[in-house]
């Protein structure tokens, strides 16, 4: 009896680790996104490529409205205020996923 309920912990923690790490991946995928987008932006990349295009969705996807371009925690005004604007809040939000996720993994890790 004593073997079996070690057996269902040691899966258990097992269970655990592994969905730290799956949390722990998608906060970096998102922090990726958000880096590579700004990125995108700041080097003015062809907005009519596939690739860019789909990066730049992906990253207004995940940006939760919170850190989006247009209406982020920073604002700028003048030129540059496009690039300036998904730098500032973009990478802001690369950080915030970062931190989050880290936090987040440590909670649900045995």
């Amino acid at each position: 009896m004593a073997g079996r309920k070690t057996l269902t912990a040691r899966r258990g923690s097992r269970a655990r680790a592994r969905a730290a790490q799956v949390v722990w991946l998608l906060a970096v995928l998102c922090a990726l996104v958000l880096a590579v987008g700004a990125l995108c932006i700041a080097l003015d990349a062809n907005r009519d490529n596939a690739l860019v295009k789909l990066v730049l969705d992906v990253a207004d996807a995940v940006d939760l409205e919170v850190f989006s371009r247009g209406n982020g925690i920073f604002k700028f005004e003048g030129g540059d205020a496009e690039t300036k604007n998904a730098l500032a809040n973009w990478g802001l939000g690369a950080i915030a996923y970062l931190v989050v996720g880290r936090l987040l993994e440590r909670v649900v890790r045995p």
